[in-house]
């Protein structure tokens, strides 16, 4: 969920803006007034007292402009988030929004302000009253209605401002150009928020068919790196041969090749990913720092490691089972190879997850049971790292 103010003066060309947004990201358009006029079309208890207030010439409290925001935010939980235009309108609001996200375990992330002149909106909207006609539109009450923008919005401005989130960006510009700049300040704030999760554990801890099983579930990239070689040979790229031509001569492939694929896939990705899932990968001190330098290039960082866990002796009885099946690996064909696997994982890998520990926490898993009952506690884990992320 992604949630998002829109600011500006009248004629800054919020709605316009607004427009394509709502449609490239699948959020749900929250601007006070048609959020009022529809409770009060629907007859609903919150549009009967808010008309009987309008009625008698009074404002609209915030206390019902609360409910009824939180009533829409609670009633579109498939939502990709929120874009909220011109609320909050005063600091005070600014702290309700707060308090009320808060409570939904979210937040805004981000509050875009369309910054124009004071005499080129005027020139705007009185271009526009000639056009549609509005009588509202003329030059007095449009100079009221910028002074009471600026009186009570720039306090809001300040608020967010001190929170970091407050991006200031040239509405002078054409629609286009405009569009884009508020199109890469949500990629940036998008990016914070993707979940990307590591799953380690030895050969045979079932690692990666829970990894892909996350992956298609909760809709993230699955990043394993064996796959990704494996493709660049079938698809007989000039990678490929040279991947091929390196396993012929039992060489290992150098980290600059598999950087090579994995910032491809991050590229790719970087407009539709929810996360990724990166599974074989770091295998090595060395690699975890070049995938923590991989994230940060592009705006995003290591949300959550898994360490699925089993028994030494489970994992052996597991090994040597799938020898005997068309999924068993290379080194399942005999105890010896199974062994040597399973003691580079402890030299080469252990201090990776090691790492990952004392940096932010690595979470084991119970790998055993059936396959249904380890993905019920994978799954657990990966939900409460969106329910963080919100």
């Amino acid at each position: 969920m992604f949630n998002l103010a829109l600011f500006g003066p009248p004629g800054a060309g919020k709605g316009t803006q607004s427009e394509a947004l709502i449609r490239r990201y699948d959020l749900i358009y929250i601007s006070t007034g048609e959020l009022l006029r529809k409770e009060i079309r629907d007859g609903t208890r919150l549009g009967q007292e808010a008309q009987a207030i309008i009625a008698s010439g009074g404002l609209v409290s915030d206390e019902i402009i609360v409910q009824i925001i939180e009533k829409t935010i609670t009633g579109n939980p498939g939502a990709g988030g929120f874009l909220f235009d011109g609320f909050p309108r005063t600091y005070v609001q600014a702290y309700i929004l707060d308090g009320l996200m808060h409570n939904l375990n979210t937040s805004l992330h981000a509050l875009v302000s369309l910054e124009v002149p004071e005499e080129e909106s005027v020139r705007r909207l009185l271009d526009r009253g000639r056009s549609s006609g509005r009588s509202d539109d003329n030059d007095a009450v449009i100079r009221t209605r910028l002074r009471e923008y600026r009186d009570k919005t720039l306090p809001v401005l300040a608020f967010y401002r001190e929170r970091g989130l407050c991006h200031e960006i040239d509405g002078t510009r054409s629609v286009e150009e405009v569009g884009a700049s508020i199109q890469s300040i949500v990629a940036h704030e998008l990016r914070k928020r993707l979940l990307n999760v590591v799953v380690f554990g030895y050969p045979g801890s079932g690692r990666g068919s829970q990894s892909a099983a996350l992956a298609q579930k909760y809709g993230l990239e699955f990043v394993a790196t064996g796959r990704m070689l494996e493709e660049e040979i079938r698809r007989d790229t000039a990678l490929g041969r040279r991947i091929k031509q390196l396993y012929e001569n039992g060489e290992l492939v150098p980290d600059e090749i598999v950087i090579q694929l994995i910032e491809q896939r991050l590229e790719q990705t970087r407009d539709t990913a929810k996360g990724y899932i990166f599974k074989g990968y770091p295998r090595t001190l060395v690699q975890s720092y070049i995938l923590d330098g991989l994230l940060r290039k592009h705006g995003s960082t290591l949300n959550m490691i898994l360490e699925i866990e089993v028994p030494m002796l489970e994992l052996i009885t597991r090994l040597d089972a799938r020898s005997k099946t068309d999924r068993a690996m290379p080194y399942d064909s005999a105890l010896p190879r199974i062994v040597r696997r399973l003691s580079e994982h402890e030299t080469k890998t252990l201090p990776v997850i090691e790492r990952y520990r004392k940096l932010r926490g690595v979470q084991v898993i119970d790998g055993r049971g059936s396959f249904e009952e380890v993905s019920a506690r994978v799954s657990a884990a990966v939900e409460e790292g969106f329910r963080l992320l919100r």
